[in-house]
């Protein structure tokens, strides 16, 4: 793979200027779409040297062929324009959070001439206000049992609706009391409007001010010996305090706002929600996503909430509390302040009760990616699937139960660290992950043969795989190997399987099948074979593959990017106005000092936190 892209704009033609773009491959496929504040700064960086990327980013630009953009005069146009083109192409390599499960809202069908309530999972129904989501549809009827007690507003089916005003005849929710539609001949529809406005007002606010009323009009009531009334009062007095001893207090009462938490790594992400209304919490929802590309927390955050307020008909608080401010906080708080029709703020709490909130809602969000990441590998029956597909694609005498995955990270052929990571049984084993310091290595394929020839040194031990677990478990640090895989599964294509086919046959060792598993097209290579074998985009066994690649992957990097740090961070860090993050932000651009201070002024001013003074010193401290 070249380390320049053949369609690279130059730099001169990329206007400074606020724009959209969109990476297509060659045959008009959309597979990416951003925008920026300046198009230059934010396109450069996906024309870095190609090992610098993270892998998917790599990914992306080597699949694409082409990269357009379009200019706007502001940040809040382009961000209009990004979720417009999102929602039109539906680019690959896009975010696109989605539920970890179908949450049932309570709606209310605001265009009808009588609006209903009702349980829904759709949250598209056109002029509708919803309210959750809820955990359960049980929780949602009983909701609405205890609420049409004090606002006895319509819960029957159109048809039913339009049958009784028709008649004149009740519909069978009226007639038993459940109905308090205009159907019912109780109430005109201005009326019913009305009582659809309080119930509105109370359910957004969860506001005592309507338990308060009600109660005196039962004290005035049973003043007035009009005790069958004060009865009913009660009852709805009731109704009202059950409805908010569901929901737990965590704020002062009248704070409305959404809480919105994030966990991500270099696979997926997971956003928790708590929508607050009145001091309560009223609502929970998880979203997750796999990050296909390198997003940073304040961009996955900018996105989200576009999708989140505009996708889903909910309309924003006044306040939103999140860990740390989006991307184009200005641009963004502008459209949704514009979508809700009032101001919006953000809101990064370092103390007290929102604090305290934002990391329930942060532990929880660490709980769904968790469960996200493993709900298909912890099913058994998809486990054992993933193995059978794996065993007749490579046509094994029997299924792969235990799997070792190899991977090479380096830069720029130093500090090269090869790493092994075990699945048993579709399941991660962490305690056998190893890794490997090679000293030096020809290029990749050669690192790869060191690295197997190592392992397969240790195979010798199988015979006593029993006992070496045993004294693993009292020995944690112990540097033993489990028993024999079926599998090795190398992370790359024909060139790093061949190596690793080699190392086995110098070893001697029989009865292991290699393979491996491209990032580009993931497909599936065998030693000497002229084609891959392909694997269906949607298979279990694709996916198990996949997970131990990455997680390879993960396991090497974050390895060899700890000991470059360490290592070439020093020179760096006596330069003024360096502290570690920007030396950070630095080696990650550029990959090494050595490039750092081959580029010009401009390339390093385009790295985020850099200015054009600190590049200068930067250059003047390096030359």
């Amino acid at each position: 793979m070249a380390d320049m892209l053949s369609y690279r704009p130059r730099t001169g033609d990329i206007p400074q200027r606020p724009g959209v773009y969109r990476f297509l491959d060659d045959r008009g496929r959309v597979l990416y779409v951003g925008k920026a504040k300046n198009l230059r700064s934010r396109l450069v960086n996906y024309f870095a040297p190609l090992h610098t990327l993270h892998e998917r980013t790599r990914a992306m630009v080597t699949s694409a062929s082409e990269v357009q953009w379009t200019v706007v005069s502001n940040e809040i146009e382009a961000l209009h324009l990004e979720y417009t083109w999102i929602k039109e192409f539906d680019p690959p390599f896009n975010v696109k959070f989605r539920d970890d499960k179908s949450y049932p809202m309570m709606a209310i069908t605001l265009k009808d001439e009588a609006p209903r309530v009702f349980v829904t999972r759709n949250r598209n129904i056109r002029g509708a206000r919803y309210f959750g989501p809820y955990p359960k549809v049980w929780a949602v009827n009983e909701a609405i049992e205890l609420m049409i007690k004090v606002f006895p507003i319509r819960t029957c089916k159109p048809s039913d609706y339009e049958r009784a005003m028709k008649t004149g005849k009740p519909c069978f929710a009226g007639q038993i009391g459940r109905c308090g539609g205009p159907c019912s001949h109780t109430v005109t529809i201005d009326e019913h409007r009305k009582m659809v406005d309080r119930f509105i007002a109370f359910m957004e606010r969860y506001d005592r001010s309507e338990v308060d009323a009600i109660e005196r009009r039962m004290r005035e009531a049973a003043a007035e010996h009009r005790f069958e009334d004060a009865a009913k009062y009660r009852d709805q007095m009731i109704a009202l305090e059950t409805v908010l001893e569901k929901s737990a207090v965590v704020l002062p009462e009248r704070t409305d706002l959404d809480v919105i938490a994030v966990e991500l790594d270099e696979l997926a992400a997971a956003m928790q929600l708590f929508t607050v209304r009145g001091g309560r919490v009223r609502g929970v929802r998880s979203l997750t996503v796999d990050t296909e590309l390198d997003v940073a927390q304040g961009e996955l955050l900018q996105q989200s909430l576009v999708s989140l307020y505009s996708d889903d008909g909910l309309v924003p608080p006044a306040e939103i509390v999140v860990p740390e401010l989006p991307y184009g906080v200005e641009a963004l708080t502008e459209v949704l302040s514009e979508r809700r029709g009032g101001v919006v703020r953000f809101t990064v709490p370092k103390r007290g009760a929102k604090d305290q909130l934002l990391a329930t809602a942060h532990e929880n969000a660490v709980g769904a990616l968790q469960q996200y990441k493993l709900k298909r590998t912890a099913d058994y029956v998809a486990r054992t699937q993933a193995m059978h597909d794996v065993q007749e694609a490579l046509e094994l005498p029997e299924a792969p139960l235990r799997i070792e995955c190899f991977d090479i990270s380096h830069l720029g052929g130093t500090g090269i660290v090869g790493s092994m990571v075990v699945f048993e049984d579709g399941l991660p084993k962490k305690s056998q992950y190893r890794r490997f310091n090679i000293a030096s290595a020809r290029d990749d394929t050669d690192s790869m043969d060191q690295v197997l020839r190592r392992r397969l040194k240790h195979l010798d031990q199988d015979a006593e795989s029993l006992a070496a677990e045993a004294e693993a478990q009292q020995n944690p640090n112990a540097p033993t190997f489990a028993y024999r895989p079926q599998l090795f599964l190398i992370d790359g294509g024909l060139p790093q399987v061949n190596a690793a086919q080699r190392a086995l046959d110098a070893s001697g060792v029989t009865g292991i099948a290699i393979a491996g598993l491209a990032k580009r097209l993931e497909e599936l290579w065998l030693p000497g074979e002229e084609f891959p074998v392909i694997l269906p985009r949607n298979s279990e066994a694709l996916f198990l593959l996949q997970r131990l690649r990455d997680e390879a992957h993960r396991f090497a990097i974050t390895a060899q990017r700890n000991s470059r740090v360490k290592a070439l961070g020093t020179s760096l860090d006596a330069i003024p106005g360096l502290g570690p993050a920007r030396v950070q932000a630095l080696l990650t651009h550029f990959g090494s000092v050595k490039r750092l201070a081959a580029a010009n002024e401009d390339e390093i001013s385009s790295v985020p936190g850099i200015g054009v003074e600190t590049a200068r010193r930067i250059l003047a401290a390096l030359r």
